[in-house]
């Protein structure tokens, strides 16, 4: 993507203060958390969608850089703790479902010599919002992934402005609902706006802001499903990690058999479906994930 010699330079325009900029905005209080099919939800897709404007990216058709879904929620929203509060037996089998509206941001750069190919990167800009008195603003999870694609997307336009670009064509897709179930990724591998046969990689960004429990310090990464489906994506990431970047590369969760099923609890999980290779990137849990404190 970025990784020829000549394009790393690229990369060097993503720095801390923008993506600090994005962050303050997408977690703040006045987004109440980005729930997806409330008003804070909206507000961040906005701010999303004006960003690829800024940086040049068109719209992908009629106007609109919106890919917007209805579904049902089949994920209980706890307002404490929701994913390790996951509820007794009783509890989940009589919960309601509830249908959800949210929207896919679709920032869609167009490759040279091999544009009918596709590369996908994506990240949640959702969050849990508020309940009652109790805002989640969502800092890690997911404002980090989402500033993260959005400097992605501007480093690769201005590349391509100096007649540098990919020559893969590249889809940066902020998507909503990964809270309520994964909606958003799921509506877009049902309902293609690219051809998913064309579709050569999915590159999932969700949580990469903080420190987990097992590192002190954050020179690291969790990259999951990277070898599952095509050894080539994994020798690529360690061929280039290797040679331009230098982060700790660890594969502890890499498993479908992980007792935390990581790989099937994010984005990447409905284009892995589809037998499109993915890696999953991730810093793992801390104390303040889903909780009001991140």
């Amino acid at each position: 993507i970025l990784f020829s010699q000549d394009n790393i330079k690229f990369s060097k325009t993503i720095i801390l203060e923008d993506l600090q900029k994005h962050l303050n905005i997408l977690a703040s209080d006045s987004l109440e958390g980005r729930e997806t099919g409330k008003n804070g939800q909206k507000m961040a897709a906005n701010y999303i969608m004006n960003h690829f404007k800024k940086i040049g990216i068109p719209p992908y058709k009629k106007n609109t850089y919106y890919q917007k879904f209805k579904a049902k929620s089949d994920r209980h929203i706890c307002k404490y703790n929701c994913e390790n509060c996951d509820e007794d037996f009783i509890k989940k089998l009589f919960r309601k479902k509830r249908v959800v509206k949210g929207e896919n941001v679709l920032g869609y750069i167009e490759g040279k010599d091999l544009k009918d190919e596709l590369i996908m990167i994506t990240a949640h800009y959702d969050h849990l919002g508020k309940h009652d008195t109790l805002l989640f603003n969502g800092a890690d999870d997911n404002g980090s992934g989402t500033a993260a694609v959005m400097e992605i997307a501007e480093a690769f336009m201005i590349a391509k402005k100096e007649g540098k670009g990919p020559r893969r064509s590249v889809l940066i897709m902020p998507v909503s609902g990964e809270e309520k179930g994964l909606l958003g990724s799921k509506h877009y591998t049902e309902n293609p706006i690219y051809p998913l046969e064309n579709t050569v990689a999915n590159l999932n960004i969700d949580m990469i802001g903080r420190i987990d429990y097992y590192h002190d310090t954050s020179n690291y990464i969790y990259l999951i499903g990277s070898d599952m489906l095509s050894k080539e994506l994994h020798n690529i990431s360690e061929k280039i990690n290797k040679k331009h970047i230098g982060l700790n590369l660890d594969y502890t969760f890499n498993s479908e058999e992980d007792p935390n099923r990581y790989y099937y609890r994010s984005d990447h999980y409905n284009f892995a479906k589809n037998n499109i290779p993915v890696i999953f990137y991730f810093n793992g849990l801390h104390d303040d994930y889903h909780k009001t404190t991140d």
